[in-house]
């Protein structure tokens, strides 16, 4: 029997843990496989071991892992393998599959089109984009969120997309501020390219205000669980099961 675990990256921030269970029961409710569970990968229960004991308990004979994470990045390479490794070791009999995180896709682009159009500001000739992610010592990220800049740059005809980062990796939020052009007069959407609120969403938020305003900074809403993103994980599945 066929089980789906559904894994999340996990926060403190109670709100945040309670948008990825919305989010994956909504999931659950289109699944075809007999057992779902959710579990976080840190800072949230369930744990990736609960889960999959729940799911051995339930009569799971395979188990498809499927990482809620928006980049490819050291948690989607590293963590999560070796901590699926290690129950694989405990559960011989279980047959596991690894799916592939949300990553580069083209309907992420227009969640963040429709990001800036929440704003009821005009993106034009001169606006351009900040986009906002967590960062990661893994190189794949830059290059994935610099592929998915370079694709909302196609589509909208926007002048510049630049991207920055939260923690360990170049530039930084500020730096990128500065980096996003001389036209001070321009409009500038300021992306974070996050899933779920919390104290990164409140640190963005705080930078903008306090940067001197050379150019008109205009913070959008984080991506957050958005029907595209559901569309995806649901893809992700089909790459194993189809």
């Amino acid at each position: 029997m066929e089980a789906i675990l559904y894994i999340c990256h996990g926060s403190r921030v109670k709100t945040a843990r309670e948008q990825a269970i919305t989010f994956i029961t909504k999931c659950i409710e289109r699944s075809h496989a007999p057992i779902n569970e959710y579990c976080f990968l840190e800072l949230a229960a369930p744990t990736i071991e609960e889960a999959f004991i729940n799911c051995v308990q339930k009569g799971a004979t395979k188990i498809i892992a499927l990482p809620v994470l928006l980049l490819t990045a050291v948690h989607a390479k590293v963590d999560i393998p070796n901590e699926l490794a290690r129950l694989s070791a405990l559960f011989p009999g279980i047959e596991l599959e690894y799916g592939r995180p949300i990553g580069v896709h083209r309907k992420m682009i227009d969640t963040l089109i429709e990001r800036i159009e929440e704003t009821g500001e005009e993106l034009d000739g001169n606006s351009r984009v900040l986009l906002v992610g967590r960062g990661s010592s893994d190189p794949d990220v830059k290059n994935d969120l610099n592929a998915i800049a370079e694709m909302l740059k196609r589509k909208t005809g926007v002048k510049r997309v630049q991207t920055c980062f939260l923690t360990a990796t170049s530039p930084g939020l500020e730096d990128g501020m500065e980096l996003i052009g001389e036209d001070k007069n321009s409009k500038v959407f300021v992306i974070p390219y996050l899933l779920f609120t919390g104290i990164l969403m409140n640190h963005i938020n705080k930078v903008i205000k306090n940067h001197p305003q050379s150019h008109q900074f205009i913070l959008c809403n984080y991506l957050g669980y958005h029907p595209n993103i559901e569309s995806v994980i649901q893809e992700r599945v089909l790459e194993i099961t189809a």
